[in-house]
């Protein structure tokens, strides 16, 4: 096919070796491509929190208005900062294979742990789903805001602001930063967030019928795309963003799919996880049976305490 596919994507390092990774499936299958780097409200905005900005289309609402237009055919995400509730005349078509969904503890110190109660730590983090986790299972731990791409993140840390970084393993593997993990956290406690440690990909509803499945057949990774699909169910009921700490994995055996997930309160008090198993042909519903269990567990009253908060 000689049809060039546009890929846009933000501009970060870590960004844009997803698009490349995009681009390659591609050009594996036989298709054109080109890279746009497009700048985010999120890569802009650097000195408040994700909270406070609005947790809906942070990192993609520039992305889909040129999908929308045409100037790109695709949109490639971080799987995990995707909202759960695309705007009308999107979809997510696509998930790559997904790299180990752990937290990582990052540092260019050595002998960091949290289970060391008698050393004074101080982690930084823009997610609160960590913070509030560190709260509930941590509460010696002290956190503070950091953001920016991965090497930004890092000079802060370098220049004293904190002893360590709290960060996805997909990124910090990714940009090659393997040496500077003091500490893999247990997916029991850190849960991740949905998405993590996959790429997804979006388009706009007028994308080429032809064009898309030729899209879906070089990047979509098939049990990803199930896991995702569970957890992105649960995200839905509860319309979280990416300023609510809900967690949420899937696992697969055979035909059948487990989901484990939940939700935290923001100073850490409460934690709700609950697990569900089903048929892996029907994720969504899976996720929405798992929502139905955390709402049942307290979880809705958590969350309304959550959304007040953080429209105040």
């Amino acid at each position: 096919m000689s049809r060039l596919i546009k890929i846009g994507t933000r501009g970060s390092k870590l960004a844009l070796w997803q698009a490349y990774h995009v681009e390659q499936l591609l050009q594996k299958s036989g298709l054109a491509t080109k890279i746009v780097i497009i700048d985010t409200k999120g890569d802009q905005v650097l000195d408040v929190s994700i909270s406070k900005i609005g947790s809906k289309g942070v990192f993609t609402q520039e992305l889909e208005d040129q999908l929308l237009d045409g100037r790109i055919d695709i949109a490639v995400h971080s799987a995990k900062d995707m909202q759960s509730n695309l705007p009308e005349g999107f979809e997510i078509i696509a998930f790559t294979e997904r790299e180990t969904e752990n937290d990582v503890i990052a540092s260019h110190k050595k002998g960091i742990s949290l289970s060391d109660s008698s050393q004074p730590l101080v982690l930084g983090t823009s997610s609160t789903r960590r913070v509030a986790t560190l709260k509930h299972f941590y509460p010696h731990v002290k956190t503070v805001e950091v953001r920016g791409n991965l090497q930004t993140r890092i000079r802060k840390m370098e220049e004293g602001l904190c002893d360590a970084l709290l960060l996805a393993y997909a990124g910090v593997h990714r940009m090659g930063y393997d040496e500077m993990i003091v500490e893999k956290l247990s997916l029991e406690e850190f849960t991740p967030a949905v998405g993590q440690g996959s790429v997804a990909i979006e388009v706009s509803h007028t994308l080429d019928s032809t064009v898309k499945e030729l899209i879906i057949s070089a990047c979509n990774h098939r049990e990803t795309e199930i896991k995702l699909r569970a957890e992105r169910g649960y995200l839905r009921v509860l319309e979280g963003g990416c300023s609510i700490p809900v967690f949420a994995l899937a696992h697969i055996q055979g035909d059948a799919i487990t989901l484990k997930g939940g939700i935290v309160s923001l100073d850490g008090k409460e934690r709700i996880s609950v697990s569900v198993s089903g048929n892996a042909d029907q994720p969504e519903a899976l996720g929405e049976k798992l929502a139905e269990e955390v709402f049942a567990r307290g979880g809705k009253k958590i969350l309304d305490q959550i959304k007040t908060t953080l429209n105040k």
